[in-house]
This record gives C-alpha cells, structure tokens and sequence, in this order.
C-alpha cells in the first residue's frame, strides 16, 4: 500500500462544524479511510457497503480478513436493510442502549458484503453514542464500517495521537475529538442463535444486560482458550491490545498481588530489564522500583477503563521491556477491563 497523504482535522465534539464533517464523509462516499471518535475508542471508517473501500481497512491495520467488522449506523431505520429480521429482544435492547457502547448480532441481508462479516451469515452493527460519529454517518448516508483505528493487535486508540502514531500515512483523514469517553469497545452481543450470548464484554455491562434479559450468557470463549474459534464477533480470536513489552497479569487479593509483583519486579530488574508497572492509586505508593503507572483507583472502575489502553501505549514510549499488571475484579465494567488485560498479556496470567 503506497504511503497516503492524511488530512488531520480538528472538530468540536459539542458541536461538529458541518463544512468539516462534510470533507470526510466526501471520503467515505469515495472510498476513502476516515479515522474518527466514538464513545468507546477511535474508529476507521470506510462505506460498509463498498467492498472495495472495505479491504482498505484490513490492508491499513494489517488485521486478518476472518476478523468481522462492526457497521456503525445512526438511525434504527439503517439496521432494516443490513438484516434478515429484527426480533423483539433487539428492538428492546436498540430502545434502552442505542445509542450507546452496545453492539448487536443479526442474521444479515445480501446487502452486506463478505468481507464485513468474514463470509459469516451474522452481521455486527452499532449506533455509537458520539456527536462527531453519528454526524460523519448521517452525512456520508451510508452504515460505516469500522474497527479500532490502529495497527492490528496494538492497544486500542483513545486519543488522536495514538491513530497518528500508527495510521499517518496510511488513511486519508482523522478526525481528531479528542479523548474518548469510556476507554474500552462496545459490548458485543449475539442473538443469532438460541439464547443471547456475549462475545465481547465492553462498555455495556453483563449485569445492565440482564436487566432487559435475564436469560443474557457469556460465550464459553471469554473463559477457554480461544486459538480455535471462528471469530463471529471483532476481539474474539487474535492477540489484541498488545504492548511491546512482554506483560504478565497478576489475579488474586491486592495485598498478594502487590507482594507478587514487587518480587517479579526485583527479579527482572536484577537481570537488567526495564520494569513497568501498572498499579492503581490504592497501591501505587507500595511499590518501591520500576516505572509505575496508576490506571486509576479500584473505586473507579470507569476511570480505569478510560486509562487502560492509554497506559499501555505510555509504557511503549517508555521501552519497557516487562509490564507486571494487577488485575482488577469482574463485576460491572471489570469483566470488559480483564478481557482487555488478559489479552494484552496473552494469556500470561499469574494466580497468586
């Protein structure tokens, strides 16, 4: 892929100035790359309905083709066309959590091309809850496709400067809103089959789910291992999320964890490697070498998914060679944070 120009633009998230929206969806109707905010991470858009614009995202991120992507619509009415039918869950879900950090799985129309669901007979598709995001949408008139807006299997975006970072030169535009809101992906849920399954925990949680479905499960691949699945849902079967550095994800009481790590830190240390350190701002003081950094406290989780991703690209600049991580605990957003965890860590989990 020969190098690109790339337009960086900024854009008010409060209030998107229309000529500026105007210029990217002009991109995407031709076929063209649009980086752009969400309420989750940073997306990289292209016409979901293009095949040809389509390919452009795998071949800027690198990302496997049998890795489905999500279309990203801004009314209900865009979701008719991309499916087959749309049940009375679906509908009790769009109207409590659309839109919002909630992606659903539908058996699709022949509207939708292969190369979004992987040749899979589901479709993925989103309304993100973001003014920049839907305004991009409405004006391109069309449901975009997009994934994170980064080398495939690095930590997710959550500022422009991280899709500058890895796509500058490889897409035609970003759009730059700043700081994303809730830091980790949509949940993905399928109702495809039986019963409604996760596929990916994120912004929406197992127990907000359950809510409006009590009968909501998780997939047995967040608990297996995973290197055998067909990925039906984006963050299903590859390494995701992945620093430079080699991390290890520690999981027990805080109190062993702390005592753990400083161990593992010393050892490491001691055979000349540069040591990171992802704590939180109840334990941050306890340890006494390395480079530690807070993702926030353990009160918050919110705060801790708005800074995971972010806290992995800083331990990359600073050329950490080891990041020894805490693992946090599973109820409400938790269960979306450890996902990410363990899948940065790739699959180096220490019980302790």
């Amino acid at each position: 892929m020969g190098k690109i120009k790339t337009t960086i633009i900024k854009v008010s998230k409060q209030n998107p100035e229309k000529n500026l929206i105007a210029k990217g969806a002009n991109i995407i109707k031709s076929g063209g790359l649009v980086a752009f905010p969400t309420e989750t991470v940073y997306g990289l858009g292209a016409d979901g309905l293009n095949e040809e614009a389509v390919k452009k995202i795998f071949l800027a991120k690198g990302r496997p083709q049998d890795n489905p992507l999500i279309l990203h619509v801004a009314d209900k009415e865009q979701v008719y066309p991309l499916v087959k039918s749309i049940s009375k869950e679906a509908q009790r879900l769009m109207e409590s959590f659309w839109p919002g950090p909630l992606t659903l799985l539908f058996k699709r129309s022949s509207l939708v091309p292969n190369c979004i669901t992987a040749g899979l007979d589901t479709v993925a598709i989103r309304m993100p809850n973001h003014p920049i995001a839907l305004a991009l949408i409405q004006a391109s008139d069309v449901p975009i496709a997009a994934p994170s807006a980064n080398t495939s299997g690095k930590p997710s975006p959550t500022l422009a400067s991280h899709v500058i970072e890895d796509l500058n030169g490889k897409i035609h535009m970003i759009i730059d809103g700043g700081k994303t809101g809730i830091g980790v992906e949509s949940t993905v849920l399928d109702l495809s089959g039986d019963k409604p399954l996760i596929l990916r925990p994120g912004g929406v949680t197992l127990e907000e789910l359950r809510e409006h479905l009590p009968y909501v499960e998780e997939d047995l691949s967040l608990i297996k291992d995973d290197k055998d699945i067909v990925p039906k849902s984006p963050g299903q079967k590859y390494k995701h999320y992945a620093p430079k550095g080699e991390m290890y994800l520690f999981v027990g009481s805080v109190d062993n964890m702390v005592q753990a790590i400083e161990e593992y830190a010393n050892r490491y240390i001691h055979m000349g490697k540069k040591v990171g350190i992802m704590a939180t701002e109840e334990t941050k003081a306890k340890y006494k070498e390395g480079i530690i950094l807070s993702l926030g406290s353990r009160e918050n989780k919110e705060e801790i998914a708005q800074n995971l991703f972010s806290t992995l690209r800083m331990f990359d600049e600073k050329d950490v060679d080891i990041i020894l991580a805490e693992g946090i605990d599973f109820k409400d957003i938790g269960m979306a944070i450890m996902n990410r965890m363990k899948k940065a860590a790739g699959g180096n989990i220490i019980k302790v």
